[in-house]
């Protein structure tokens, strides 16, 4: 065979070879369930590739969506009682950290509900457009020392690692209220991590993103964020370990007004987001009308977001192996170590014992969530090899020819 000929066969080969090889790990993402995306989806894919650090390419997929009448049907749990969460006080016990009561601050001025009366009470309830409500008791008068309910709720499913998209109409905010959207390991705390994606008190215009970790974990003052690092008495909380500083761990405050309290609701709410994988730990907070047109239209596309308000990087802190096996929680609480330690000085009236008697002091601590959306990491990289092996037999023909050009011309 002529040399020339030879080696254009092989050029057109390999042209198209390569060519069917990168168009084909679009076509392989399949959903959870195992379906082939619709040809829309796919091509919404394409427009949505990530980079990892080292250049590998990767999607988000959707797995799990929390919305509409499901939100409180599909994979959600309460949790009622006395006992509780992180909040400092006696209802800390040993429920999610195994803090001593010794250690134990002041109580939170709230009683989390069952299912069944939350429900009968209208703490949590769905719109006729599927808009989810979860709020704190704002119909009644409490007499001194007693508690206001509400409610907390966590996924069933356990996560590790993904992307996380809550869209809020509104969030909860107030004088003695102290809200929180976050995530927590199992177990022991905070040895397998905790995660503060939305938190703040009284009527604070700035939502604070915080992580508390087991010894080990710190926050990178040179990675970038928009944030500022939560200082306390002149010293920067960059050492994460939920262990030491009254249990503070390392956060940052995120000073856009639309991020948290009266100004976020009246903007019309927005999205907030984090992102948890290899690469690290990243916040984003989106008010309404600057949510990105990828996370609307559901191809989420982190790359193209600019800096987060807060991140956890990988270089001082290993986020696979501080944070393990997370459920994701909503809840309202009153009072407590936060919102009850700044009450004196927040500029809300009283004290926040004599404020939690009066319902109408809490129209406003109420979550109304259009949707919760998590997402799971598909590389790209590794999709190449099988899509090889399906190119059409008309390209396939060319490949097979280039290469018995070569194997005449050796």
């Amino acid at each position: 065979m002529p040399r020339p000929l030879a080696c254009l066969l092989l050029a057109l080969g390999a042209h198209f070879a390569a060519c069917s090889a990168f168009s084909w790990p679009a076509w392989s993402i399949r959903s959870r369930e195992g379906r082939r995306l619709p040809g829309a989806k796919l091509e919404k894919r394409q427009r949505s590739i990530n980079r990892n650090r080292d250049g590998t390419p990767f999607v988000w997929l959707p797995v799990d969506e929390y919305s509409g009448d499901q939100f409180f049907e599909l994979s959600v749990g309460f949790l009622h009682g006395t006992r509780s969460n992180k909040w400092s006080g006696e209802v800390r016990l040993s429920y999610s950290n195994g803090c001593s009561e010794s250690s134990l601050l002041l109580a939170p001025a709230s009683s989390y509900v069952p299912r069944d009366e939350a429900f009968s009470k209208r703490l949590v309830y769905t719109l006729e457009d599927g808009t989810a409500i979860i709020r704190g008791d704002n119909d009644t008068w409490l007499d001194q020392g007693v508690k206001r309910d509400s409610v907390r709720i966590s996924t069933q499913t356990r996560y590790n690692t993904g992307l996380f998209i809550l869209d809020l109409r509104k969030a909860p905010w107030g004088c003695g209220t102290w809200p929180a959207f976050w995530t927590l390991g199992e177990g022991t705390w905070p040895y397998a991590g905790e995660i503060d994606i939305i938190e703040g008190v009284h009527d604070n215009q700035h939502n604070q993103v915080a992580w508390h970790t087991s010894p080990g974990c710190h926050l990178a003052t040179n990675s970038t964020f928009t944030g500022t690092i939560v200082n306390v008495d002149g010293q920067n909380h960059t050492d994460c370990n939920g262990l030491i500083n009254n249990n503070a761990g390392c956060g940052v405050v995120d000073w856009s007004r639309a991020s948290y309290g009266p100004y976020f609701d009246s903007q019309g709410g927005g999205v907030f987001v984090m992102k948890w994988d290899e690469n690290g730990i990243a916040v984003w907070s989106f008010y309404r009308q600057a949510i990105p047109k990828d996370i609307i239209d559901g191809v989420p596309h982190s790359d193209g977001w600019g800096p987060p308000s807060a991140f956890l990087d990988p270089s001082q802190c290993d986020p696979l192996a501080f944070f393990k096996n997370h459920t994701i929680i909503l809840n309202i609480t009153f009072c407590g170590d936060w919102a009850g330690n700044s009450y004196a000085t927040s500029g809300c009236p009283g004290t926040c014992a004599e404020r939690l008697q009066d319902p109408s002091n809490f129209v406003n601590a109420t979550w109304v969530i259009n949707s919760l959306k998590v997402y799971e990491k598909q590389d790209l990289h590794g999709l190449v090899s099988s899509a090889v092996q399906e190119i059409p037999g008309f390209w396939t023909f060319w490949a097979t020819l280039a290469a018995a050009a070569i194997t005449f011309l050796l």
